[in-house]
């Protein structure tokens, strides 16, 4: 029974997203603090929050709109992803498993865009 978005596994799968990011940009450069670790933590937390606010809204459009919004967040973040690899802040190991999970919940919003679609 899902009677809040964290009972969404979408939601989960996102917040543990956003947890390994923190944990990820503790090893950054001080003077990135308002730079591309500041973008990398609102694109994931806008992921878990987008879903948390359309998951509170009433009619279809208005949640599909949310969750769109999220999923272009986390789209952002795989791009922010890109440049923290390649000005070498992080290492092929550490892009690729938090790209795995990019992937995980991306595929995962997708789905559930198209189940909300449907109950709609």
């Amino acid at each position: 029974m899902i009677n809040d978005f964290t009972d969404l596994d979408v939601w989960r799968l996102g917040h543990k997203l956003v947890l390994s990011i923190y944990g990820m940009i503790k090893c950054f450069p001080k003077f990135e603090q308002y730079g591309l670790s500041d973008q990398m933590r609102r694109a994931a937390v806008s992921v878990t929050s987008n879903i948390a606010e359309g998951f509170g809204r009433q009619n279809a459009k208005e949640k599909i709109q949310f969750y769109y919004i999220a999923q272009g967040s986390l789209t952002e973040l795989k791009n922010q992803m890109f440049v923290a690899k390649d000005v070498g802040y992080i290492d092929i190991v550490v892009f690729n498993q938090i790209q795995d999970q990019i992937g995980d919940v991306y595929r995962l919003l997708r789905g559930f865009i198209k189940s909300t679609r449907a109950i709609y």
